[in-house]
């Protein structure tokens, strides 16, 4: 077998990763109005809530249940506590905190956020376009950043007071909103921390037994988004991530989330995020249980305590973080539990990282990400310079045996085996590796995977012009690198350059094997055509790269 078929092997496979990819890689991130999922076919996972009323302790195993028995049935160990309750609740008091990251908006009734605006990040290029507001649910019971007890939102409930007013906060200042929770007997005490240099709000959570029982409960920490991208947005889809004993990771597959997911060995931090941005709970109590699910859209998760027995007029203190904001490293390093793992892009994302930085070292110089990916292009290309230059070679030494090659398919077209040896002893006689060509590159492939996925995941190209105008107009172009060219010009302009590789590249003595080669620019520039113009750049920059020391090498062996 000649080095063609390797190296169309090799092309295939990264057609085909492309194609995955683009077809079967995200979930759909919505479901229509009026959708209903397979899992609601069955009853409920989730009642309405009961009111929270804690119950003597009885048995010092079974934990305490709401005093309202229309329904006795235990709920599933998935159910989050979110039910839709048949009445929202009160209005309450909105109190804002402005920083010069963000501004958020939290209900007096229960503590929970209703927006959360970065003030640093927009929705659009356009002027004026809005901010990004994190919190996407408009429904009361599925708002973030609530406390559940015994699975059971509190914000629904109870009787709820606030101490502080509307904070405005400058770098290195630092302010606090104290929530108050009354359900009888049982008070929660939510002590709120902000920083205006950090999307980071720390949370103490007191529980007071003001009755002469035992209660026995768990405390969950919630956090709730729609999608933290664009609904049709394939590129960017919203996925639930956490971090355990086995380390990073997620899930996007609605077939997972409908019903929902548990982990529960080693939590370091559980998260719904996009490539972009992300919000968090950082648990800093043991053993704690991360849940999460999607409901109607809706992808909801939740840090949960064990079960915990509160003695009569004692008081327990549950202490986690949130965070709100940006993908990206100098944010999510001042989190603490190693929150910065959540920057991770994939398969090799210990080749991804480094070239991340190598583009952000670029970019402090010539402060241009399109100009840094040129740049970041240049050096890859130099560092591979010596294996590609020994591909082109060995491409060349094949092509002087192309009519060696056709005499030995001609002569022994019915044997394939007498062709197949007749073929190596060629190869032998005249000293040329027929894998030479192929092997080279499929050690780039790794390095071409790798910035395929930070490029995708880069928040740093989030907006970040290139050529913004169309030379001597006002013609919008590639004024945002992780979106489409708007006018197709890089991705044909690639194509072309792929198509003008094929034509310096030997052809293979199988006709069939020829077509598909040439076949592999129109299918990668149909694929390009929607590709974020940051990779289509780097694609495009590459093939010219390439056909320069393609045809150099050419020019030598003339």
């Amino acid at each position: 077998m000649d080095h063609k078929r390797a190296l169309l092997a090799i092309s295939l496979s990264l057609a085909f990763l492309v194609l995955w990819s683009w077809f079967f890689g995200p979930d759909r991130q919505s479901q229509p109005p009026g959708t209903v999922p397979p899992a609601a076919e069955a009853p409920s996972l989730v009642p309405a809530p009961s009111p929270i009323s804690p119950s003597p302790e009885t048995q010092a195993a079974a934990p305490a249940q709401p005093l309202d028995s229309k329904d006795s049935s235990e709920p599933p160990a998935l159910d989050l506590g979110l039910g839709t309750p048949s009445l929202g609740p009160s209005s309450g008091q909105r109190l804002s905190v402005t920083t010069p990251l963000y501004e958020a908006v939290l209900n007096s009734e229960g503590g929970v956020m209703e927006h959360f605006v970065l003030l640093q990040y927009r929705q659009g290029i356009a002027p004026g376009s809005p901010h990004i507001d994190l919190i996407n649910s408009p429904e009361p019971a599925k708002r973030p950043m609530g406390l559940l007890w015994n699975r059971q939102p509190t914000w629904m409930q109870g009787e709820w007071s606030v101490a502080g007013k509307d904070l405005t906060l400058f770098a290195g200042e630092t302010g606090s909103l104290v929530f108050t929770g009354s359900f009888g007997p049982l008070e929660l005490i939510r002590e709120l921390q902000f920083s205006g240099d950090s999307y980071l709000i720390t949370e103490q959570v007191f529980v007071r037994n003001h009755s002469l029982n035992q209660i026995s409960a768990t405390l969950g920490f919630t956090m709730a988004s729609d999608v933290l991208s664009a609904i049709k947005d394939r590129y960017t889809p919203t996925q639930i991530t956490y971090f355990d004993a086995g380390g990073y990771e997620k899930e996007r597959s609605e077939k997972k989330l409908l019903p929902g997911i548990q982990a529960e060995n080693g939590i370091r931090w559980g998260a719904i995020q996009s490539n972009y941005f992300l919000t968090a709970v950082v648990p800093a109590f043991e053993s704690p249980i991360f849940k999460a699910k999607l409901e109607n859209g809706v992808h909801r998760a939740v840090i949960e305590t064990p079960t915990f027995v509160l003695d009569p007029r004692m008081e327990l203190q549950f202490s986690t973080t949130y965070y709100l904001g940006p993908r990206e490293k100098d944010s999510l390093s001042l989190a603490p539990n190693n929150l910065e793992a959540a920057l991770h892009y994939g398969w090799f994302d210990i080749i991804a990282k480094p070239l991340i930085h190598v583009l952000n070292f670029f970019y402090g110089y010539v402060q241009n990400y399109g100009l840094a990916i040129i740049l970041l292009t240049i050096v890859i290309k130099l560092l591979f310079w010596p294996l590609s230059q020994k591909s082109y070679k060995s491409m060349q030494q094949m092509k002087k045996l192309q009519p060696m090659m056709l005499k030995l398919r001609e002569k022994y077209k019915d044997d394939r085996q007498k062709m197949n040896q007749e073929m190596m002893q060629l190869y032998k006689t005249y000293k040329v590796n027929p894998l030479g060509g192929c092997l080279p590159i499929a050690v780039q492939i790794p390095v071409f995977i790798s910035l395929y996925q930070a490029l995708m995941g880069a928040i740093e190209l989030r907006h970040a012009p290139f050529i913004s105008h169309v030379p001597f107009t006002d013609i919008i172009w590639l004024a945002d690198l992780s979106a489409k060219d708007p006018f197709y010009v890089t991705p044909i302009i690639m194509g072309a350059t792929m198509f003008l590789q094929q034509k310096l590249t030997p052809a293979p003595g199988d006709p069939m094997q020829a077509k598909i080669m040439m076949f592999l620019p129109i299918v990668f520039t149909f694929l390009f055509l929607s590709f974020p113009s940051g990779l289509v750049l780097y694609w495009l920059v590459n093939n010219i790269l390439s056909i320069a020391q393609q045809w150099w090498v050419m020019r030598k062996a003339a």
